[in-house]
């Protein structure tokens, strides 16, 4: 009989092999203090990234691309003051957080931009020319 314990070491090893196979983090899925949520995607010509940074100023906040092809996130999510208040709950994180982000080429990084409108960070990092296909013209050359 298999214990209640081992079924459960054995269906984390089972989920943790099928995201390494389809290429899922699903690490930080239930992690707590994985701060900031963030969605990345791609399309032909971008990577993108959406971070959820409620409450914070653009001031509190530093992007970088490092290696051509790694993004982090760094900031500080300060602690609301409540003077006079006495404090009966608190969930919102605060402090320091870093989230890096390996992409899967690299990226032109003289054309990154970012824009942060509604406590919602959208990085867009333009792929670099390097990795876009190129056509190839052929020459005909004179059959004699």
């Amino acid at each position: 009989m298999i214990s209640t314990h081992n079924a459960l070491a054995q269906m984390n090893r089972l989920r943790d092999e099928l995201d390494r196979v389809f290429g899922i983090d699903s690490s930080s899925w239930s992690r707590p203090g994985v701060y900031p949520p963030v969605n990345v995607w791609e399309d032909e010509n971008h990577f993108y990234l959406e971070a959820e940074l409620p409450g914070m100023s653009i001031e509190d906040l530093e992007i970088y691309v490092h290696e051509g092809d790694q993004l982090s996130i760094k900031g500080t999510r300060k602690l609301s003051e409540m003077e006079g208040a006495k404090l009966r709950r608190r969930e919102r994180a605060h402090g320091e957080f870093q989230r890096t982000f390996k992409l899967d080429s690299d990226v032109d990084v003289q054309h990154v931009s970012a824009d942060f409108k509604h406590g919602v960070l959208t990085v867009k990092l333009p792929k670099s020319e390097t990795i876009k296909p190129r056509k190839i013209e052929i020459n005909v050359g004179d059959s004699n």
